[in-house]
């Protein structure tokens, strides 16, 4: 695909991809700020912020009902490297989406009253989600029993709901001032618009902000690991769970593709290996999934297991490392591999029609590295080979780089 982008004096980085295939626009603004960025005393900032960009500005009251007017629809996630906003709109009703981007990062209406109602959404959304759910406080558990010094040992959502509860409205407006700043942001535009067009509506918007105070990022790195970290709880839960963490490579390392790969190759399908040992053909599991966090600092591949009544968690656990084994000792078949090389293309191929899809990949592409790495992902895939995936396998799956947690039932009906 054709990829344009430019810098305004702000600093504010602009990509582009033109499709005409569609009528409408994605407007995507993708600001580097995550939880990564927090304060180990003030965590959970960068997702009420998710909350309070929606909570209007200076000029516009209600963030929702000027776009849904236009025929558009907008939504954000934050994970903890970054925090994404993104529109869609009917590309005649474009500057609808710009107008309101570039005022909430300029004037967010960040007010007493404003910061009570969306945190008490937040803290609500705590309790819901990490409190009041089985297994919902896994994450507080496992991050930092996986890192020690980073800040990916808190959850996106915070480390402890006192965090948002006691947030005051100096320590907010810092954040926002420091975070949500043109120098700070990529903003990807594709669809049916052409990028004379976008360069000129993106200028016109964004062009008279002023450029923030560039802060250093100096965050502190993960040691290597060198010893298996365990853990076990009980709670009210359906049934015991396993969860086993490996430290992997960051995104922008080669290795990275490999895991990818290898994440694929024990749980993507009911072909994985996985799923058809450990669920089909031994009956050990109910569920299981093998999730890389794939993030920007050295990252993790997560193994999420329930166990079947009557399954212990050490046989368990023994049963997923005769797996992790198998993959350190012995080549995957060049079948199973040209497989699994061709569902990740597949994947990627299809999210490469959606305009937009293409918005988010090409602001995460550019403010990671480059947007053009869009059309590489193949590549880079395809490279991977046998003896890579023996040899990643081999550094990532010993018993040191191992994070283990026992999630038991408490038996308490």
């Amino acid at each position: 695909m054709i990829i344009n982008k430019q810098t305004l004096d702000n600093g504010l980085r602009i990509v582009h991809v033109q499709d005409c295939s569609t009528q409408m626009v994605a407007v995507n603004m993708l600001y580097d700020v995550g939880s990564r960025d927090e304060h180990p005393d003030h965590t959970g900032f960068a997702h009420l912020f998710e909350h309070l960009m929606f909570g209007g500005t200076e000029h516009i009251h209600d963030f929702d009902t000027p776009l849904q007017k236009a025929g558009g629809e907008s939504n954000a996630w934050t994970n903890a490297d970054v925090t994404n906003y993104y529109s869609t709109l009917p590309v005649n009703h474009i500057e609808t989406a710009l107008w309101m981007e570039s005022d909430r990062m300029a004037f967010l209406n960040l007010t007493d009253k404003n910061l009570e109602i969306q945190r008490n959404v937040v803290m609500e959304e705590f309790k819901q989600r990490c409190l009041n759910r089985p297994y919902g406080d896994v994450s507080h558990l496992m991050s930092p029993l996986c890192y020690k010094v980073h800040p990916y040992r808190w959850p996106v959502i915070g480390m402890d709901l006192s965090h948002i509860a006691n947030a005051t409205l100096k320590e907010v407006n810092s954040f926002y001032h420091r975070y949500y700043i043109p120098n700070r942001a990529v903003l990807a535009i594709t669809g049916n618009i052409s990028w004379g067009q976008a360069l000129s509506l993106v200028t016109k918007w964004f062009g008279d902000l002023p450029k923030g105070v560039d802060s250093f990022r100096d965050l502190p790195q993960e040691p290597r690991q060198i010893q298996q970290r365990r853990m076990s709880v009980k709670r009210k839960a359906p049934q015991n769970a396993l969860y086993m963490s490996f430290h992997t490579p960051r995104y922008l390392d080669a290795d990275y593709y490999a895991c990818d790969i290898i994440s694929d190759i024990l749980c993507n399908g009911d072909s994985s290996r996985l799923k058809q040992k450990l669920i089909h053909d031994r009956g050990l599991f109910t569920a299981i999934d093998s999730p890389i966090t794939g993030t920007r600092d050295a990252g993790l591949l997560e193994i999420k297991a329930k166990l079947r009544p009557g399954v212990s968690l050490e046989q368990a656990e023994e049963a997923v490392w005769e797996e992790l084994d198998a993959l350190k000792n012995e080549l995957v078949s060049d079948c199973e591999l040209e497989k699994v090389k061709n569902k990740l293309e597949s994947v990627q191929t299809f999210d490469n029609i959606s305009y937009q899809r293409i918005a988010y990949k090409l602001a995460w592409f550019e403010l990671t590295e480059k947007a053009e790495r869009i059309n590489e992902e193949p590549l880079r895939y395809r490279a991977v080979d046998n003896s890579c995936i023996k040899r990643l396998s081999g550094e990532m799956f010993s018993a040191d780089n191992a994070s283990v947690l026992y999630y038991q039932n408490d038996g308490v009906a």
